[in-house]
């Protein structure tokens, strides 16, 4: 299926923002809709769909992004857990996770968690937007 204008804008804005997330840090889809100026449940929403549509980096299908160089493990929920899809996607996510040194804790309920304390990545602005405070990491 064809994606719209406005769709396809946003899947690159998605997956450009995402691609500034730092080597073993993590944030959140809000944080991410937040960045790009649309910090509703809708633009949160919309960030796991663009993540969800993310192509496979295929030698045959080589689209401008893909898995292999859009970081999308380094997205989580607001609560600092993985969240749940299809068998083994909480699992994959969370071993490309631990091979960057962040430490994936399994909870009581069998949750994923990753704390944003230790490795939580919150700038006001994007660094590609050259702000001065880019690399704040307050949660």
């Amino acid at each position: 299926m064809t994606r719209s204008d406005e769709a396809e804008w946003w899947f690159n804005a998605v997956y450009e923002a995402v691609q500034q997330v730092p080597y073993g840090r993590v944030t959140s889809y809000g944080h991410i809709a937040r960045l790009l100026g649309r910090h509703t449940r809708s633009g949160m929403s919309k960030v796991g769909v663009a993540l969800k549509h993310l192509p496979t980096f295929s030698s045959d299908i080589n689209p401008h992004f893909h898995d292999g160089n859009v970081p999308w493990q380094r997205v989580i929920n607001a609560k600092g857990v993985i969240s749940p899809r299809g068998p083994g996607g909480a699992a994959r996510q969370a071993t490309a996770l631990r091979q960057e040194g962040v430490t994936v804790e399994l909870g009581s309920l069998g949750e994923l968690s990753i704390s944003f304390g230790a490795y939580g990545w919150f700038p006001t602005r994007l660094p590609s937007e050259g702000a001065d405070d880019a690399e704040s990491d307050e949660v």
